[in-house]
């Protein structure tokens, strides 16, 4: 295993030049303590757990000591908001400290969340709060539990520094890691600036870096634009499969790896409610839950529109009109997964649309409901309302199940047991504010193997109490 002084850098990013970011030295946090850390994204990067009982693992993750080959850089993009194009965005609040190679030749952006403010700050303080910190971080390593794909976050540090929001509050900083920070707003940015110079070195540099198997296409443009598409259609599949509502996909929040990213006011669901806004900044429910995978082909369609100096119109035009069957065919196989359903047979569809129907109706909880079904647990039927109707569906069920029943020993392997809901988050970031970090590091434990039931842990496992039922987050941090 690395130590953090023998981390390796090789900047790419930072080599683009000025055009693509500027050099801004973060702005350290004041008495910084260790709030969590995860062992596994510590492992990505080659370091041992114990790294982090180190006092420089708080020293280097709180902006107050740097690698001697860190160059942190703010980097610019633009993107669309809310379905309007906001022209200049960029990293406002968070710093792309540099580029870690590990032993095995893979490369990860560390980027520092909350480092102060920079030139896209917009008037902002550029920090970030231990509550946002804390929800990133739990998020970014309870998804990929999952097996849905995200950036990864190695740890949250907390500071003494005010920072007001809706109330007064302190300054934290997360450490992200993802292969790449670039997002369909980059492009975007290059392309209505006219300036196509540099969208052709940043398609480059793409091409290189994130996909270089798309080189030896006959376009490889279109041929990296086909796997963004269907990275992008199968994540969204998975949030889809697993009640997991990202709350804020501007085309900025969009990674180009077609990894969730940017968390904000996320949520996973409580009862079923296909309809379900988590992000209470949303008024007209753009981002809402049964609206991501038109949203995901929407900003797809908006970075297809920044590739048209590079790409036919008429073939960008043929791809995402392709798009939405990579969607339907991954979300298909996961919740026939999930059900115990092998192979594909007519009326699936129906009778899983009937299913979440039924949940609907009796606002049943999404997780918990599946759960039992997967465990053959007949007290599965008593989270519907209409019994009977519920009954007839179960027959139904369980002779699609004996078509083929190859598929029912996986199904606990992918109906989680524990999933990250707002009040449990709640719950520890409310104990971390009193600079107890014992229940956060809790749940991080709990949230790392999803799937399997442990005694004494029933209480994660529950649908929330009345309080804690579809709790909507702002965007504010």
């Amino acid at each position: 295993m690395t130590t953090l002084a023998d981390l390796q850098f090789d900047n790419r990013f930072a080599r683009l030049g000025d055009r693509f970011s500027t050099a801004v030295m973060p702005e350290p946090l004041s008495n910084p303590r260790l709030v969590v850390a995860s062992s596994e994204a510590a492992e990505l990067l080659g370091l041992d757990a114990a790294e982090a009982d180190n006092p420089l693992f708080t020293e280097l993750f709180s902006g107050r000591t740097l690698w001697r080959d860190a160059e942190p850089r703010a980097m610019v993009y633009s993107g669309h908001q809310f379905g309007i194009y906001n022209p200049q965005l960029g990293d406002g609040r968070g710093l792309l400290l540099g580029e870690v190679v590990n032993d095995r030749g893979e490369h990860w952006d560390l980027h520092l969340k909350g480092a102060g403010s920079t030139p896209y700050s917009r008037m902002g303080d550029g920090r970030a709060v231990l509550r946002s910190s804390i929800r990133e971080f739990l998020a970014s390593e309870a998804l990929p539990a999952l097996g849905i794909p995200s950036s990864r976050a190695l740890c949250v540090t907390l500071g003494d520094n005010p920072v007001r929001r809706e109330r007064m509050e302190r300054a934290a900083m997360l450490l992200r890691l993802a292969p790449s920070h670039i997002r369909f707003g980059h492009f975007e940015f290059f392309y209505y600036t006219d300036q196509l110079d540099e969208l052709r070195q940043l398609i480059d540099f793409t091409l290189q870096t994130c996909y270089p198997h798309c080189q030896q296409a006959e376009q490889p443009l279109l041929a990296m634009f086909r796997e963004v598409a269907r990275r992008t259609m199968h994540m969204v599949a998975r949030w889809q499969a697993y009640g997991f509502c990202h709350g804020v996909m501007n085309t900025d929040n969009m990674s180009i790896l077609g990894i969730t990213f940017d968390f904000g006011p996320y949520a996973f669901l409580d009862d079923y409610d296909a309809g379900h806004i988590c992000n209470h900044s949303d008024d007209a429910g753009r981002y809402a839950f049964n609206r991501q995978p038109v949203i995901a082909h929407w900003n797809l369609a908006c970075l297809a529109q920044a590739l048209v100096p590079f790409l036919d119109v008429e073939t960008l035009k043929t791809e995402l009109g392709q798009i939405m069957p990579l969607y339907e065919a991954e979300y298909r196989r996961l919740m026939h997964a999930r059900l115990g359903w092998a192979g594909e047979q007519p009326g699936d569809d129906a009778l899983l649309a009937e299913l979440l129907g039924l949940m609907q109706a009796s606002a049943a909880d999404y997780h918990l409901t599946l759960r039992l079904l997967a465990e053959d647990d007949p007290a599965s039927r008593d989270h519907f309302i209409d019994r009977d109707a519920a009954d007839d569906w179960l027959v139904r069920h369980r002779a699609r199940q004996a078509m083929d029943t190859s598929a029912l020993a996986g199904r606990l392997l992918c109906n989680p047991v524990y999933v990250l809901r707002n009040y449990l988050a709640q719950q520890a970031i409310s104990a971390a504010e009193q600079e107890d970090f014992s229940e956060v590091r809790r749940l991080h434990q709990i949230l790392r193997q999803p799937f399997t039931r442990v005694s004494g842990l029933e209480a994660y496992a529950a649908p929330p109490p009345d309080w804690g039922r579809r709790l909507e987050i702002s965007c504010s941090s």
